[in-house]
């Protein structure tokens, strides 16, 4: 048995014992939120506000997904909320220049895909901490952004350009009694699609091919891993360039909602991002954690904020209570690393 066989031998103990025991107390906690929130609003299980949710977690799915790829490996990215942005403003302005909405949208996810890659190489070339070269790009992404919008909106974008954030498949519309159109069913948002897909073809990634073993063997051991012969840097490199891939991809798909690109779009995203890796189970010391972990843990955050707001509580509160959210989740991962 080689040292990489080893170490994967013990990640997925590790994953027996601690991985799903985090994921499912996460999913007991999704259902008992759904509970909580569906006593307290009558509007809250409906279809309409399913619908609504599910739109409004698919930011921090995308997000948290390349968050979980680097975390896994021991790593930390905090640039996305700004790398969203300038994948935003460069697919808004390139669409303002008149290329096909595809193609300005393709540029706008490369971009954050070219973010992810120097994150990549500062880290691995220049051997900062990613703390570090990750909070240097989130400022310089920032300022890039809005130094080449001017701090204003880039607006005028066209219908075209809202197509993906707005359409949905399988909508159904009737004539009413009154004649306007009446919704049966507001159809499935395109970038629920997206993120099913995107899960789905992640988990794949990560579980069956040898790119996402040996994230987790750097994530484990590092050491062990370089020295049974795992390309330590180019993998690195590549979690942090589908991250920031992830990030432009969300951003096109953020603006497109908003059919403007706000330059000031994504402050502190990457926190949410962190937050649902953390919370389904991926662990901050790296070489655990699950792309269906991420994405109840993305749904417990949508959820919380989607009820706090059904039932009034203000936007402070909300802060409030998804930082404990994180803080009690953070505390527990810890205890079950020293465990």
């Amino acid at each position: 048995m080689t040292v990489t066989d080893t170490v994967l031998q013990d990640r997925k103990i590790r994953i027996n014992r601690n991985d799903l025991i985090q994921k499912f107390a996460a999913l007991a906690g999704l259902v008992l939120l759904v509970i909580a929130f569906s006593l307290t609003s009558d509007s809250f299980l409906t279809t309409s506000n399913f619908v609504t949710l599910a739109l409004q977690t698919t930011t921090i799915a995308f997000l948290g997904f390349g968050a979980t790829c680097v975390i896994i490996t021991g790593g930390i990215d905090l640039s996305v909320g700004s790398v969203l942005a300038l994948a935003g403003v460069v697919a808004g302005l390139a669409v303002k220049d008149g290329m096909p909405v595809v193609v300005a949208m393709t540029l706008g996810v490369l971009a954050g895909g070219v973010c992810g890659l120097i994150n990549g190489l500062i880290i691995t070339r220049m051997k900062l901490p990613p703390f570090i070269a990750t909070l240097g790009m989130m400022m310089v992404a920032r300022g890039v952004t809005l130094q080449i919008t001017g701090a204003r909106p880039v607006s005028g974008l066209g219908d075209a350009f809202g197509v993906l954030g707005n359409g949905s498949l399988m909508r159904m519309v009737e004539e009413g009694a009154n004649g306007f159109p009446k919704v049966v069913f507001p159809g499935i948002p395109y970038p629920v699609i997206v993120m099913i897909l995107l899960a789905v073809a992640i988990a794949v990634v990560l579980m069956k091919t040898t790119f996402g073993r040996h994230l987790y063997a750097i994530g484990s051991n590092e050491e062990a891993a370089r020295l049974s012969g795992v390309n330590v840097n180019r993998t690195k490199i590549g979690a942090y360039v589908l991250a920031g891939l992830l990030a432009g991809l969300c951003g096109c798909v953020l603006m497109s909602r908003l059919v403007t690109a706000q330059p000031n779009e994504g402050v502190a995203y990457e926190l949410d991002a962190i937050a649902s890796a953390v919370i389904g189970g991926t662990s901050l010391v790296g070489g655990i954690g699950t792309i269906s972990g991420t994405v109840i843990g993305a749904f417990i955050i949508g959820i919380l904020r989607n009820g706090l707001n059904m039932n009034g509580v203000s936007s402070f509160i909300q802060m409030i209570t998804i930082g404990l959210v994180i803080i009690v989740t953070v505390w527990i991962d810890q205890m079950r690393n020293r465990r």
